[in-house]
């Protein structure tokens, strides 16, 4: 009589991912301030200004498993999360943090299955962020002009194992879109106002555009564009996060914060009214509608 094994092969799969492999990226942790992202290769040896660690002693133990330099110092190997791929990429220039990608993606509304068009891809950092909720299913066709960022953002995105959710391409977003019914689209260029038009032509209806811009000049330019080209439903927000130093007795905001990094703007695509009129009137509507006074007694009544 055949045995029915104990683990399912994606059980086992599981099961091996919890162990240090050869090529596997690992996140080396002394403290909150100092990790290092390193490759497993047999023979290598990885130094600090504590101590050294020989990686094919690292090889085959688990994540999270405690380990000890030559000097007598205790570092924890841990598994990549998504954060310390984009956090610890290779940058030729800015990186969006994730505090800005995460609304990204959540206005975004893309998931598995989901297709994306990305512009610039810069060093990849979004990209990796965009790759990992489309997957497995999905694509981001990234655009970017420079070949140094492009080569650069695909040696980050191999090493998140990313790279096969992601098609790259050279090309102008300013001058058109080749894809068609895309679910989003996301801009984090100079010019966003002149993608604009070819982003409602890239977009299936109802598709979200948004758009990344570090000061607010561009942020108007683009939201004219938005209204003009039959975009509704359009915000623009900041982030700014502020981490906490927490110690019983002691815990208050740290005295350093990440404040302004960009204006995210997000607008949806309506299908364009037929009389221009008829538009423009549903965007003042929207407007006045914005701008009118709450009437708190009558929404404290309906709810």
């Amino acid at each position: 009589m055949e045995q029915t094994p104990f683990f399912t092969s994606q059980e086992e799969n599981e099961l091996a991912n919890q162990k240090i492999a050869e090529g596997d990226y690992v996140l080396i942790y002394l403290d909150a301030r100092r990790t290092y992202m390193i490759k497993m290769q047999p023979g290598q040896t990885f130094h600090t200004h504590k101590g050294y660690l020989k990686l094919d002693e690292l090889i085959g133990k688990e994540y999270g498993e405690p380990i000890k330099s030559n000097l007598g110092i205790y570092f924890t190997t841990l598994k990549p999360a998504l954060t310390d791929y984009i956090m610890k990429s290779s940058r030729n220039t800015q990186i969006i943090y994730p505090k800005d990608a995460a609304l990204i993606v959540m206005f975004s509304g893309i998931g598995p299955g989901s297709r994306v068009v990305e512009s610039g891809t810069g060093t990849g950092s979004l990209t990796t962020a965009l790759a990992h909720y489309v997957g497995p299913t999905g694509k981001v066709y990234t655009y970017e002009l420079r070949p140094e960022f492009q080569k650069n953002a695909a040696k980050n995105l191999e090493r998140s194992k990313l790279i096969d959710h992601v098609e790259m391409k050279s090309g102008d977003v300013t001058l058109g879109i080749e894809e068609r019914d895309v679910n989003a689209v996301i801009l984090d260029l100079a010019v966003p106002w002149l993608v604009v038009p070819h982003a409602y032509e890239a977009l299936r209806p109802s598709g979200i555009i948004v758009s990344f811009s570090p000061t607010i000049d561009q942020v108007v330019k683009t939201t004219e564009a938005l209204r003009e080209n039959g975009f509704v439903f359009i915000e623009t927000i900041e982030c700014m996060m502020r981490a906490m130093q927490v110690e019983r007795g002691k815990t208050r905001p740290q005295t350093l914060m990440t404040g302004h990094t960009g204006y995210i703007t997000h607008a949806r695509k309506i299908l364009k009214l037929p009389v221009q009129e008829n538009t423009q009137t549903l965007i003042q509507e929207e407007t006045v509608a914005e701008e009118a006074p709450v009437d708190q007694e009558k929404v404290e009544e309906i709810a």
